[in-house]
């Protein structure tokens, strides 16, 4: 044991009373809770604070984490037993779940919702769920695109696992099938294995959504700002139903500073985890918000929502309305509608038959907001999943030539215009902007097996677009630039209606035969 690993202990309780995870009357509790878990004798006076500047838990948690690699306490070798260790101190310095709880519903009632999800915010990012020191890592710009600006990241916040503890993860089986999912309520305060990360700074805000308990919690790799979760209660696959939508604009009414959203409920057009309900929320403007309307519909059925298309490469419509229930109700008419619509000449099938089995492909990706004049907005993002001798991945998929850049789902974030690209990226563009500045040196002939094989087309093209060598800078914002187009051509190829005037032409087709009129003609008749 060292004086540093003392400091540290003595830092990391200065800092949990600090940011007030912890009372003073929890000092000597939580310092012998460290202690403990660290198998450490405590001295007989409290070390000094040498972290007493330090506004994160970081520098502590890595130092005492190193310490105990080193008398080999950690449960496994490498980053997995390193989290599980850091999840485990930083639990010993929270309150429990009800006092969280309680918290935030006080913070609510005196000063209302949005300073309620801003400490509860803050809370686990002091308690290092949220992961702050990894999501710094992201790379991140913004790409100026015939839609608008998009947002591109490339994710460096989840930690990169070496090739030997993959292996050896590979070959162990998980011990129980507790919790179910990573989604699942029991996560709260759960220590974690080899295969299911530590939780036991977690913490969950328990909500009332159309008469069902439901979770609210923060990501622990948030994407944007207050980036949370809204989960079932009970371990059930997800499904858009018309309670679904009910269930988005009730939280929007209890948290109208936020935005709900959920994935589609099929593979390859959903997000990851299909097998646990739960919805995607946030205190973050996307750009598809402000995607502006390019073609008005009514439906006569339901006066006082108004409709429309949006300019956007995805196939969105736009539905607005004062009442929840006619925007709800609107919005289910057309997935009803939608689920059950063909139209071969834009290559939409809303099912197969296999082996006697009816597979359906027809979904969407609902997204709902308060707008700026207090209006209930709800995005209907129409999806399809259906897969061909083509394109095998999926028709409304990124196609092949783009799967160098993107080849995973776009789900509900990429949907909206934030692309959250594959870290491997880091690596890659900075080995194609030393191209760029010395073209000289590529061959074209590049092994198989080389990272930058799948980019050798991507590579002739920029060279033979670029007139001599280029600058780090410059490289580095060509790269940025094509990069950005590239995820515009993925979200039109996920687009089931193209932009195109046939394009067109099919989605005004589809919302004629769900009866909505464009304005212009229900004027005239």
């Amino acid at each position: 044991m060292s004086a540093n690993t003392d400091a540290a202990i003595t830092g990391l309780v200065n800092f949990a009373l600090r940011q007030g995870l912890a009372e003073q009357e929890d000092r000597d509790f939580c310092r012998n809770a460290l202690y403990a878990l660290l198998q450490l004798p405590p001295p007989v006076e409290e070390a000094d604070d040498l972290f007493a500047g330090e506004r994160a838990p970081h520098a502590m948690l890595q130092l005492l984490i190193a310490d105990a690699e080193k008398r080999g306490l950690l449960p496994f070798p490498g980053v997995t037993g390193q989290d599980l260790l850091n999840a485990k101190m930083m639990g010993a310095l929270l309150p429990r779940p009800s006092e969280t709880i309680r918290t935030f519903w006080n913070i609510a009632e005196k000063s209302g919702i949005a300073a309620a999800t801003s400490w509860f915010y803050q809370f686990c990012i002091d308690a290092n769920y949220i992961r702050m020191d990894r999501i710094g890592r992201n790379i991140a710009w913004e790409h100026e695109s015939a839609y608008g600006k998009l947002k591109i990241t490339i994710n460096l916040s989840k930690p990169e696992k070496d090739p030997a503890e993959i292996a050896r993860l590979a070959k162990e089986k998980p011990a129980s099938a507790y919790p179910k999912c990573l989604l699942c309520r029991q996560n709260e305060g759960y220590a974690g294995n080899a295969h299911h990360p530590a939780r036991q700074n977690l913490r969950l805000i328990p909500l009332q959504l159309q008469g069902e308990t439901w979770y609210f919690q923060f990501s622990p790799y948030v994407y944007y700002h207050e980036h949370s979760i809204v989960l079932s209660a009970r371990h059930e696959p997800m499904r858009l139903t018309q309670t679904s939508f009910r269930r988005l604009l009730e939280f929007v009414e209890q948290f109208p500073h936020y935005f709900i959203g959920s994935n589609a409920d099929l593979p390859i057009v959903g997000g990851s985890i299909l097998t646990h309900d739960h919805y995607q929320a946030g205190r973050h403007h996307f750009p598809m918000d402000v995607a502006p309307v390019e073609e008005r519909f009514i439906h006569p059925a339901f006066p006082g929502a108004t409709l429309g298309i949006l300019r956007w490469p995805m196939s969105v419509v736009r539905i607005a309305a004062n009442d929840k229930e006619k925007a709800c109700a609107l919005a289910y008419h057309l997935l009803s509608c939608w689920r059950k619509y063909d139209d071969p000449a834009a290559q939409i099938a809303h099912q197969t038959v296999m082996n006697g089995e009816q597979i359906p492909h027809n979904t969407a990706t609902p997204i709902v907001r308060k707008n700026e004049s207090g209006k209930f907005e709800f995005d209907l993002v129409l999806r399809n999943n259906r897969c061909n001798g083509e394109h095998p991945e999926g028709i409304f998929h990124p196609h092949r030539h783009l799967h160098h850049i993107k080849k995973e789902n776009i789900g509900l974030i990429e949907v909206m215009g934030l692309a959250v690209l594959p870290g491997r990226l880091q690596r890659e563009l900075k080995a194609i902007a030393e191209i760029l500045q010395a073209p000289e040196k590529w061959t074209g002939s590049i092994p198989d097996d080389d990272p930058l094989a799948k980019h050798a087309e991507w590579i002739d093209e920029l060279l033979a677009a670029q007139t001599g060598p280029l600058s780090a800078d410059q490289a580095m914002a060509v790269l940025k630039a094509s990069v950005g187009e590239k995820f515009a051509a993925v979200l039109a190829d996920a687009g089931v209606f193209k932009r195109t005037k046939t394009g067109k032409q099919a989605f005004m087709r589809f919302l004629e035969s769900a009866g909505c009129q464009t304005v212009q003609a229900s004027r005239e008749s």
